[in-house]
């Protein structure tokens, strides 16, 4: 052995072309093909059977939508609509009220609608409008009918 190899040795790294096809694109006789690793158990899709045994209370999660203004919008929308106890939570299933989370909200979907002024087109403003209306009107009422509730 040379000195070189000596030393390359001792660092131990050795480099192996893997590549199947040699630089004229013919397939190399000397590379085997290797089988892709397969997927770790946790990232596998559950079974028919683990599906059916998985407890009521658990929910699947929708393929994630292309986030625009719009879908932006609605989500935070939903999340006003769930502290304000008109939908249930959608993880535990349970109606809670919580009108300091659902003001917030409110005021955050405010700001955008002023700072986004002139900036969206006619159906993302109308989107806008409707829901803090709708939103500001279901506030008021759940107000009206809690008043000892609003800083909870």
């Amino acid at each position: 052995m040379s000195n070189e190899e000596d030393k390359q040795d001792k660092r131990g790294f050795k480099v192996e072309d893997r590549r199947r096809f040699s630089e004229t694109g013919e397939a190399r006789p000397d590379v085997r093909e290797e089988a892709p690793e397969p997927a770790p158990a946790a990232a596998a899709p559950p079974s028919a059977a683990a599906a059916t045994a998985a407890p009521a209370t658990q929910r699947h999660e929708p393929p994630p939508l292309d986030i625009n203004f719009s879908t932006f919008i609605i989500s935070l929308s939903t999340q006003a609509l769930a502290h304000l106890g008109e939908i249930p939570h959608p993880i535990d299933d349970q109606v809670a009220v919580d009108l300091g989370a659902a003001k917030q909200l409110i005021d955050i979907l405010g700001v955008l609608k002023d700072k986004t002024k002139g900036n969206l087109d006619p159906s993302e403003s109308g989107l806008l409008d409707s829901v803090l209306y709708d939103l500001r009107l279901k506030y008021v009422e759940r107000v009206r009918s809690r008043p000892d509730r609003i800083g909870s």
